[in-house]
């Protein structure tokens, strides 16, 4: 199936667009991708770190064992799809996908487009890593057809803000209404177009919706705002179905954060014994898994596994302090990681205690292997004969694992046991 793309396009009032950009490399043109070597017990990426002196703070934070499990068999279900970012499923087997530069797509389950949703959609800036962004399905959805999206709202000429909306969705009609904003950040200028972050996880429990909100970085000398009380960036935040801080949140400075000290969060899903996890971008080395806990600070960019852009040291050039976590893992040169999933399914259960992380520039599915005291006890890079960006990684009901890759002509890949 392909797409017909929609950039350069301008929605009326619903959507001002521009035209999207590949996001900003994490390192330099000199520093190869992450190295898929596949040399059992020994590790994935073999390249000296960036960071002079870097060290892990305990046993097994980083290059862990390469382990190959099992063969993986690819199916593309989909092609021609425009800087896809999200995809959620649907009931009868359907997909739902966001578009970055400003669509919803749906897809009957052998990947044919049935409908492309552009009408109501917020008024939305898409250029580099901003747009319409993630999405995510009310999980009552089968009774109240609501869903969850993220987009870079355009507030006025200089400024965007990152944004949640919920809207019910009619995927027989292809129709979109009662779109509403329920939560937006403070407006920052509009030349910023990186580390947006804004992935949704909703609680199992109370059905409360967890969000990422990148630092949007604007360079040398890196901003401090992600440990800055007075701002949702670089922040976790924690809020209900209607927009309102939830009941629980730890009083760390605005009412709606959880936690605080990201710089750019990517990838957030629920383990299936009910924690919180996450990933996010370093600078230049120093990506992080974290799992993510109530009032927590995860110190960016007081501590840091990672050096600036130019070289430079970030601060004072630390990898630890007291009363700042450490990441359970991190990579040091980068492999830019993006979307992510608990393995939860029957069809690998090799994968069992199993996260699934998508790579950008590395172009790689990592899977991590967790053991009992959460550390990362084996690693493997899975699709490296794909070569392309993964944007998103989602596990189905069908205990099927979906990829989307990323840019002008995205794919949708279904991955099973070969």
């Amino acid at each position: 199936m392909n797409l017909t793309c929609k950039r350069w396009a301008l929605l009326g009032a619903a959507g001002l667009l521009s035209a999207p950009a590949v996001a900003t490399a994490q390192a330099p043109a000199g520093v190869p991708p992450i190295l898929k070597h596949t040399v059992e017990g020994q590790p994935v990426d073999s390249r000296p770190p960036e960071m002079a002196g870097d060290y892990p703070v305990f046993p097994g934070q980083t290059r862990a064992p390469y382990h190959k499990t099992t063969a993986v068999k690819v199916t593309v279900l989909a092609s021609g799809l425009d800087w896809p970012w999200s995809v959620a499923p649907l009931p009868g087997g359907r997909f739902l996908i966001t578009e970055k530069p400003g669509g919803f797509v749906i897809l009957d389950k052998d990947g044919a487009p049935q409908h492309t949703i552009t009408a109501n959609v917020p008024r939305l800036y898409a250029i580099g890593q901003s747009g319409l962004l993630d999405v995510v399905l009310d999980p009552a959805f089968t009774r109240n057809h609501r869903i969850f999206f993220t987009y870079m709202a355009v507030v006025d000429a200089d400024n965007t803000a990152i944004s949640v909306a919920r809207a019910t969705l009619d995927a027989d009609k292809g129709e979109l209404t009662d779109v509403r904003t329920i939560f937006q950040t403070a407006p920052y200028t509009i030349k910023v177009v990186t580390n947006a972050g804004s992935r949704i996880a909703i609680d199992p429990k109370d059905g409360t919706l967890f969000v990422t909100v990148g630092d949007r970085d604007r360079g040398v000398p890196v901003p401090m705002q992600a440990q800055q009380l007075d701002t949702y960036l670089g922040k976790v935040i924690h809020i209900s179905a209607d927009g309102q801080p939830a009941p629980d949140n730890p009083g760390l400075g605005l009412p709606d954060t959880w936690s605080l000290g990201h710089r750019s969060p990517e990838g957030l899903a629920f383990a299936p014994d009910g924690r919180l996890w996450e990933i996010e971008h370093g600078p230049r080395g120093g990506d992080e898994l974290n799992l993510i806990q109530k009032g927590k600070n995860y110190g960016w960019p007081v501590i840091t596994h990672g050096i600036d852009y130019s070289g430079a040291k970030i601060g004072e050039g630390i990898v630890e302090k007291p009363g700042l976590e450490q990441p359970r893992y991190y990579w040091d040169p980068v492999f830019a990681p993006s979307g992510m999933a608990f393995y939860k399914g029957a069809l690998f259960p090799q994968w069992r205690r199993s996260v699934l992380i998508g790579g950008l520039r590395s172009q790689v599915l990592i899977r991590l292997e967790l053991g009992k005291d959460d550390k990362v006890v084996n690693e493997e890079a899975l699709l490296t004969e794909v070569d392309k960006r993964i944007r998103d990684v989602r596990v189905f009901p069908d205990g099927a694992v979906y990829v989307l890759t990323d840019g002008a002509q995205g794919q949708l890949l279904k991955l099973t046991p070969n």
